[in-house]
């Protein structure tokens, strides 16, 4: 087992950086989902579980790649927000327009789809390949939900 940690080091460490990310973009989801307002309510509100449902499976096979690397993935809530790079923020009604919900999901969407790219390169450059593979095709479908949202909102997938 401790060959692996000498193995991949920044593999692990990154892959333990997305369970922190994962797990608070889910509670992040969550908000949306509960503090949406607006005439694409019904359109939208099914489609945060649809999201959450897709990073809880992207979560358990990060973590579970972790262990089978050697590592412990994170497994608490503080650990969770003592290493997100996400905002752990409290939102009430009426704070945040249905838009500027969206605009604050896809923000956070694409600081996931980076961490999935730094997760390629460390994966890559320690060569555990199996890991890359699994991160590209989790960065991918983030990818397609940033090009959703930002159609939702008028902008190009890369615009800032």
């Amino acid at each position: 087992m401790s060959e692996h940690k000498a193995q991949f080091p920044k593999t692990m460490e990154q892959l333990n950086q997305l369970i922190a990310d994962i797990s608070q973009l889910e509670t992040n989801i969550q908000q949306t989902h509960w503090y949406m307002r607006g005439s694409e309510f019904f359109r939208l509100h099914p489609q945060m579980d649809e999201y959450n449902e897709e990073l809880g499976e992207q979560l358990d096979e990060i973590a579970e790649r972790l262990i089978a690397l050697g590592g412990s993935p994170y497994a608490t809530t503080h650990e969770f927000i003592d290493h997100t790079g996400l905002p752990d923020e409290k939102i009430t009604w009426n704070q945040y327009s249905l838009p500027e919900l969206m605009q604050r999901l896809n923000d956070q969407f694409k600081y996931l789809a980076s961490q999935y790219r730094i997760g390629m390169e460390v994966s890559d450059e320690e060569r555990d390949f199996s890991t890359q593979d699994m991160l590209n095709g989790f960065r991918a479908e983030v990818d397609k939900w940033i090009w959703m949202v930002s159609a939702y909102l008028n902008q190009g997938p890369l615009d800032k």
